[in-house]
């Protein structure tokens, strides 16, 4: 029987890459999309279809308004593209936002029998997140062994980040060594409305600049940006 893992699942290439990671080395996957006040909606309907090209075992998406307690651009698209309020911090940072993620993901892991939680975090993501850093995901593994009844039982909990050490450009590589569609990835912060009720990418936002120069580098062509 294949070993179960948690993937966050947020529509993103790096998520996708990510949860096809996963996939190949033989685990189950249960994926985990929230939906939390952000800017727009393109992203989730993105995660949806992940899931289902990436067939997963069982899709859940959680409602979280981290606008009630927290803020960032991503919950008030007049402020993406601003600067931060303290130099260092991206204006994109919503306050632990990804430990809150990573929180209710160590709860389903736990309820469902997984040992491990997936996510695309990646290097460019260190700086400027430091929930998204290798030291904090350590230090939520000890949080998780201490306060769950598996970990009382001794039994092991990762937080598993393989695009770390990575670029975007090697996430690129990666991705379509494993075969993720691309195409139906979403990464843009404020997509521009068009006919049909879907959106495209705006061209402009940090989210797509970093796509495409992860593309370009990656010497191919992005297929939402023919």
């Amino acid at each position: 029987m294949a070993d179960k893992a948690v993937v966050l699942l947020s529509g993103g290439m790096d998520s996708a890459v990510a949860a096809a990671r996963a996939r190949a080395l033989g685990r189950s996957l249960v994926s985990l999309t929230f939906d939390y006040g952000q800017s727009h909606r393109e992203e989730l309907r993105r995660a949806r279809v992940q899931a289902r090209l990436l067939g997963v075992e069982r899709a859940v998406s959680l409602r979280l308004p981290l606008g009630r307690v927290a803020s960032g651009a991503l919950l008030e698209p007049s402020r993406i593209g601003t600067r931060g309020p303290r130099p260092g911090r991206p204006a994109t940072y919503v306050n632990f936002r990804n430990g809150i993620f990573l929180a209710a993901a160590a709860a389903l892991a736990e309820s469902v029998g997984a040992r491990e939680v997936w996510g695309g975090w990646c290097r460019t993501d260190h700086a400027g997140y430091p929930d998204c850093t290798p030291a904090f995901f350590r230090a939520f593994e000890r949080a998780v062994r201490a306060g769950t009844w598996d970990g009382r039982r001794g039994r092991p909990f990762r937080v598993v980040a393989p695009l770390a050490g990575m670029d975007k450009a090697a996430s690129v590589r990666l991705g379509l060594r494993l075969g993720v569609d691309f195409g139906r990835t979403w990464t843009c912060y404020r997509p521009a409305s068009r006919s049909g009720g879907a959106g495209e990418p705006c061209g402009a936002c940090d989210a797509c600049r970093l796509r495409a120069e992860g593309f370009r580098r990656a010497g191919v062509a992005d297929p939402l940006r023919p």
